[in-house]
């Protein structure tokens, strides 16, 4: 590529983001510094430190079962995010599936051809809603709940202490294994139990074969809309994972490695072992995911045609 045919580019026009996020950036990072010195503001962050008490009787730490279904929506979500922008990208998919129409998913008209993509999107949907449901089942047997889902309205004005915090590059003691800061709190609220079932609610909507039988719903919940809605979910998931690596890796990370993967509340390596273990498995199975293989899977349910 020329130099000519690079500023042409989309990617040239990105790159004047950088710098203007930069300049974005130190600006907010004035203010918020600024702010911090007004009388006013340091007594409001001294009535509202940054997090919210928990109710009483919320557990401390986190269970081994937390461990694993952080591993395994990391795993999930990943190949959701990537099936999906393949399904929005590739024109011409490599190869088609089709449904056996037999057993409990037999129907009355032909089943309906989908790319590879789609059936691949279809199939990890599936299994991170069969994990999020157990997740669900789990938070409320076990009192998990309680440090996800705000309690008390004060939630909000500590979270705008939390976020003068992080916007004042002072950030926010971390104390993760005991109880989340506002912000914190807020964003696994709205992940969980916002983003996450809009996100099945407008794919089932958007599902072949399903978007038919839907129709008596076009009125309340047309299928335009959730193809509005499911794109910027998807980014916002995105979002939500880079910020969350690097404020993990940022804020303490063989502490906050050891919380997540190893269940424990230590500086040993435990975690950050299970960590780059966990990025093996991911790796490895994203170069496995190919649609030659995809293909060799889908056909034990269906017929895969070029």
């Amino acid at each position: 590529m020329t130099l000519a045919t690079f500023r042409e580019s989309r990617w040239f026009r990105l790159v004047w983001i950088i710098p203007a996020l930069v300049v974005v950036a130190a600006i907010v990072v004035g203010i918020a510094i600024w702010l911090r010195t007004l009388p006013g503001v340091q007594s409001f962050m001294t009535t509202y430190p940054g997090h919210s008490e928990l109710p009483d009787g919320a557990p401390v730490g986190f269970p081994a079962w937390l461990a694993w279904q952080h591993f395994f929506n990391a795993f999930f979500i990943l190949f959701v995010i990537r099936s999906g922008w393949l399904i929005r990208t590739v024109k011409r998919p490599a190869a088609y599936w089709t449904r056996n129409n037999s057993g409990l998913l037999r129907t009355k008209g032909e089943p309906q051809r989908i790319s590879i993509h789609q059936w691949f999107h279809i199939s990890i949907d599936t299994l991170w809603l069969l994990n999020g449901l157990l997740l669900y089942v789990l938070l409320f047997s076990t009192g998990q709940w309680m440090r996800i889902i705000p309690v008390s309205w004060d939630v909000f004005p500590n979270a705008v202490t939390a976020g003068l915090q992080y916007a004042s590059l002072n950030w926010p003691h971390e104390m993760g294994w005991v109880n989340y800061n506002a912000l914190q709190l807020i964003a696994y609220f709205v992940t969980v139990f916002i983003a996450a079932p809009l996100a099945v609610l407008t794919g089932l909507r958007m599902t072949p074969g399903l978007a038919e039988r839907w129709k008596p719903l076009e009125r309340v919940f047309p299928v335009q809309l959730a193809r509005l809605l499911h794109f910027p979910i998807m980014l916002y998931f995105v979002l939500f994972i880079v910020v969350h690596v690097f404020l993990v890796l940022t804020t303490g990370a063989l502490n906050n490695l050891n919380h997540m993967y190893a269940v424990r509340d230590d500086q040993s390596w435990w975690g950050f072992g299970l960590f780059v273990g966990s990025l093996v498995l991911m790796a490895v199975a994203w170069i496995a995911a190919k649609p030659s293989i995809l293909g060799m899977i889908a056909g034990l349910s269906g017929k895969v045609r070029r």
